[in-house]
């Protein structure tokens, strides 16, 4: 395949894909979580006779006289599980919280059955505690109370269980995010100056540094169009990017400039290499060639993984991994068609100059 040749269809391509990703990242934004934002985050899970859905509960909490709270974003998890984000909140209305929310999603069997015409005779009751004969020390009878209460009642059959809750205050959340753009620029920054010595030797027909900046378009590249999807899932969705989000990005970074290396490096051995002789262009080509069964069969190996995640995994890495998923792609995409051909275009340049 003549890759390097055809390299404006690709270069057209990530053109259009980068600049709508920033139209989307500058138009919506991303919505970020309580991790940038600080607030408050309640997992629970509610007993397997409770029919509820994540609409249900964010009514139940901010709507009527009796609300809670003035905004809550609901999300399910796993068969039975809800994850709730909003703003912070002390432990006293964390506890009003939970209350409203066991005493609204409480079955309503014996509520109905006690107060509908005919049925309370069908019901059986169950006494709350029966008397046991006993005698004590001096043989003396004595009547002993146990409770009888059904033991379903309680334990794995409670309406409501809290799984876990945490608040994170806005200082955190601005620091988070400060620290997450910094995080970002140092791996750029490391990547261009590590590829820069590692490549040092190589200095013809593109000089060594060109190698880590050509290095470092195609990672913006990867970064920019996940963010730009995650701008328009998060506004269509109401997707949030969380510290995992992060998380992800710098995972991409490394995956992507390892690929990138890979086809870098066998440019730099058939460079070297006597029985290569002709233009750049064409040993860049050569070299694309040598290695894009080895970087798609990489990357197809890790989305397959990723994707078993995806489909099975919990819902709370759900998009962690499907950020890890876009960045593979675009990133093996980058590898061999934006990367490499880069460099042919800058020999170009200095030729003319």
């Amino acid at each position: 395949m003549n890759i390097i040749q055809r390299r404006k269809i690709y270069f057209t391509i990530s053109i259009i894909l980068v600049l709508a990703s920033l139209a989307a990242f500058l138009t919506f934004g991303l919505k970020l979580s309580i991790d940038f934002t600080g607030g408050s985050l309640l997992q629970i899970k509610v007993g397997e006779n409770v029919q509820t859905s994540a609409n249900d509960i964010q009514t139940l909490l901010t709507s009527g006289d009796a609300k809670v709270l003035e905004s809550v974003i609901v999300q399910p998890t796993g068969e039975q599980g809800f994850i709730l984000r909003f703003k912070s909140v002390n432990e006293e209305e964390h506890q009003a919280i939970l209350a409203k929310l066991r005493s609204s999603l409480a079955p309503q069997e014996d509520t109905q059955a006690s107060t509908t015409p005919g049925k309370a005779s069908q019901r059986k009751e169950t006494p709350a505690v029966t008397g046991v004969k006993a005698v004590n020390s001096k043989g003396e009878p004595v009547d002993i109370k146990v409770d009888a209460s059904p033991a379903s009642e309680s334990g794995s059959n409670e309406t409501v269980v809290e799984d876990s809750f945490e608040s994170i205050g806005p200082t955190i959340g601005n620091e988070l995010k400060q620290r997450s753009v910094y995080a970002v620029l140092a791996v750029l920054a490391a990547i261009i100056i590590y590829i820069a010595w590692a490549f040092r030797k190589v200095s013809q027909p593109v000089a060594s540094w060109k190698y880590g900046l050509a290095a470092v378009i195609a990672l913006t590249h990867d970064v920019l169009i996940p963010i730009g999807i995650f701008a328009v899932l998060g506004k269509f969705l109401g997707v949030e990017v969380d510290i995992l989000f992060v998380t992800a990005l710098l995972t991409i970074l490394g995956f992507s400039v390892h690929d990138t290396i890979v086809v870098f490096d066998r440019i730099r051995e058939n460079l070297a290499h006597s029985r290569h002789r002709g233009t750049f262009e064409e040993i860049v080509n050569i070299s694309v060639n040598e290695t894009v069964r080895r970087s798609i069969n990489t990357s197809l190996t890790a989305l397959l993984a990723l994707l078993a995640i995806f489909l099975f995994g919990g819902e709370s890495i759900k998009y962690f991994v499907l950020a890890l998923m876009l960045g593979i792609i675009f990133g093996t995409y980058s590898s061999i068609f934006i990367a490499s051909p880069l460099l042919v275009v800058w020999d170009k340049w200095s030729r003319k100059i």
